[in-house]
């Protein structure tokens, strides 16, 4: 974490913005491990070399000394705490006077600044603000408790404020910039933009109440240290997100204007909300937004230089193709890890004629759309974001394509069925022609006549027919195994998981010897024999879902399953079509359970009819040791699982014992089939030195 030295150092230096220097102070002052004298005397000398504005300047002032009342509020000792601290003059005058934090308010208060709430401050004597969780281009996001529900017993009380900045605060259309935000929130309803409920204001101080999410913006996974860009194919699902919300706000006539990483969050339920529609501007004007030419969000003059487009910096109409390059910026910083044009305005990046460079591993057409997204110009922008991701989105290409292929060859095999029906049909009147001639005393044609042998041997008797019935009972005694099978004609295909020590020779060898069995096919693979006591649990239901047709799937990424140390665990859920519960839960090698759907990191676990969602592409569960034969298992259930959570790890032993006790009740009071699973098998290892 960085000091409180080097924070003012970054916002001196144009590194922070303003609002992220004000999102940045609760968490550097709390993790900074000095007392308040020396953290007063660290924001002296900073003063000293270069000043802070007036207000910021007594703001760090006022949250230092909240530090010391805090402390001592929850029983804390009060050590050496002094009342007065050489400082420099507020105006940077020189000459250095004692003054107490009280002092630096009251003259800040005599100059007509306002005060900046922050971590710590309530809002109308209910919403306490807890911990700041982004910053938008008009306010910043903290997480609040909201006392009334608190009082009323409310399983949720937290919700999101997001308090207008400072520099919004004295302008008279800041209100109505709220309440329009509100009012837009009520037009774009959609999965992926976050909820807003309300606006309000406390004094001087506005704020809006919106949905509380729980995760981290996408600004904070990209300023991870080190953090090099991840592949393709594990950026897709955020891109998804990000162009599903977009394209929804295009088609209602909204710009973002203000798209950034801190405006995109991943919750832990691997969701993708963009929030932060505040100075969204209305590009159609539709008729119904009587209002929409009355107040012009824009006039505010909030944007982000390294995201917002060359129209967006000169002022021009709002369009979507200026939320267009900043999707551009975002999926480019995601795949590589740092920005396209070194964050740069784009003014500056054009003027100096910067040359893009291509991310590795994407594609022709991947590479021609993210360039095309990042054009200065609009006229060779990218026209749409569903185009976008049209063309960026190689595997929904590939699913398109193999579609193609499979109707082509469908329309292959009609074309032959046509040829073979017409040179039949065409064929017809040359034997009609033959016949004639023969019956007018003509040429008869000629007869080839078939004599059957002297002595024919009886034919042998027919095989007795192929049936899943007489296949299950075999398939039932292989010990520690997941199996379903497939028949047709006297070909048998198994597929599923059997243990090392029964092995897939074994089991071919049993199956072909199976009365009715000309052919035996396999596709299983092997488990290592300490994940039998799982199979034994949950296998009844994974053979149902295969029987239904995979109604709920699982896939970890990448395919294969090789996982090294310090890959985030990233795994693709789908749901049958029935509202249903997700239950995701990672078989360690060391003999526990970590339970990744529902947990304290992904409470919500409710979903609708054929849902899909990828979970964990935020890095919330990384490959650790020991290393081996592991397993991810997705369970399905038609209500909760358990009425009460369950910690984020636990033995296997334990959760089995509960797990087979609880499927076994539901199952009694709801029916099996609305039970069912899927499993993962991986593979991990060590990091190569």
């Amino acid at each position: 974490m960085a000091s409180l030295a080097r924070v003012i150092h970054d916002f001196q230096s144009g590194e922070l913005s303003r609002d992220e220097f004000v999102a940045q102070l609760d968490s550097t002052l709390t993790t900074e491990g000095l007392g308040p004298t020396q953290l007063l005397e660290m924001l002296g000398s900073a003063q000293r070399k270069a000043p802070l504005p007036d207000d910021l300047y007594v703001e760090v002032r006022r949250r230092i000394e909240q530090l010391r009342v805090s402390n001592v509020a929850a029983g804390g000792e009060e050590t050496g705490i002094q009342t007065t601290v050489d400082i420099p003059s507020l105006h940077g005058m020189g000459g250095g006077y004692a003054a107490s934090a009280s002092n630096a308010a009251n003259a800040a208060a005599g100059a007509g600044h306002d005060q900046i709430k922050g971590t710590g401050d309530t809002l109308n004597n209910r919403f306490v603000l807890e911990e700041c969780l982004g910053v938008g281009g008009m306010g910043t996001v903290y997480k609040a408790l909201d006392l009334r529900k608190l009082e009323a017993s409310d399983r949720k009380p937290y919700l999101a404020i997001k308090v207008l900045n400072v520099q919004f605060r004295g302008n008279p259309n800041s209100l109505v910039a709220l309440q329009r935000e509100a009012r837009k929130a009520q037009v774009l309803a959609h999965r992926n933009i976050i909820t807003v409920y309300d606006f309000d204001r406390d004094g001087p101080i506005v704020y809006l109440t919106m949905e509380y999410l729980s995760g981290k913006p996408l600004s904070q996974l990209l300023r991870t240290p080190g953090y090099q860009g991840m592949p393709v194919r594990a950026a897709l699902p955020i891109v998804r997100g990000m162009c599903s919300a977009l394209a929804y706000a295009h088609e209602r006539g909204f710009v973002h204007c203000d798209f950034k990483p801190a405006n995109v969050f991943l919750t832990t339920n691997a969701e993708v909300k963009v929030i932060d529609f505040g100075i969204a501007r209305v590009f159609q004007r539709p008729e119904e937004e009587s209002d929409a030419t009355v107040f012009d969000p824009g006039s505010l003059g909030a944007l982000t230089p390294a995201y917002a487009s060359p129209e967006m910096i000169e002022h021009r109409e709002p369009d979507p193709r200026d939320d267009i390059y900043a999707l551009g910026c975002i999926t480019y910083e995601l795949l590589t890890g740092h920005h396209p044009y070194d964050r740069l305005s784009a003014t500056q990046a054009r003027n100096a004629d910067f040359k893009l460079q291509r991310p590795p591993d994407l594609d022709t057409k991947q590479w021609r759309a993210l360039r095309a997204a990042l054009s200065f110009d609009r006229n060779t922008r990218m026209p749409s974001v569903t185009r976008f991701i049209a063309e960026f989105d190689n595997e929904a290409r590939a699913e398109k394509s193999g579609t193609l292929a499979k109707a082509g060859l469908a329309g292959f095999a009609v074309v032959c069925a046509a040829v073979v029906g017409v040179f039949a049909l065409r064929s017809a009147p040359s034997r009609q022609a033959e016949t004639a001639a023969s019956d007018a005393g003509g040429t008869p044609p000629r007869v080839a006549l078939a004599v059957p042998p002297a002595s024919a041997p009886p034919s042998p008797a027919p095989k007795p027919a192929l049936t899943l019935a007489a296949i299950a009972p075999a398939l039932a005694q292989v010990p520690c195994s997941a199996l379903v099978a497939s028949t047709q004609d006297h070909s048998l295909s198994v597929r599923g998981y059997v243990s090392q020590r029964y092995g897939a020779a074994h089991l071919r060898e049993t199956l072909s010897a199976l009365p009715g069995v000309d052919t035996a096919s396999l596709d299983v693979d092997a488990l290592a024999d300490d994940k039998c006591d799982t199979i034994k649990v949950l296998a009844p239901y994974w053979t149902r879902n295969w029987q239904a047709g995979r109604v709920a799937a699982l896939h970890v990424r990448p395919p294969g399953g090789q996982l090294t140390e310090g890959n985030p665990l990233i795994v693709d859920v789908s749901t049958p079509g029935y509202d249903s519960y997700v239950n995701l839960d990672y078989y360690q090698l060391d003999g526990s359970v970590v339970h990744m759907v529902p947990s304290p990191r992904a409470k919500d676990n409710q979903a609708p009819p054929h849902y899909s969602a990828t979970i964990g592409s935020a890095g919330d569960w990384i490959i650790s040791k020991p290393f081996g034969s592991e397993m991810v298992v997705l369970l399905i259930t038609p209500v909760a699982l358990f009425d009460q959570p369950r910690p984020e790890s636990e033995p296997r032993a334990d959760y089995l014992r509960a797990l087979e006790a609880r499927l076994a009740q539901i199952g009694g009071k709801y029916g099996q089939d609305h039970i069912v699973a899927d499993f993962a098998p991986i593979t991990t290892r060590p990091a190569t030195p």
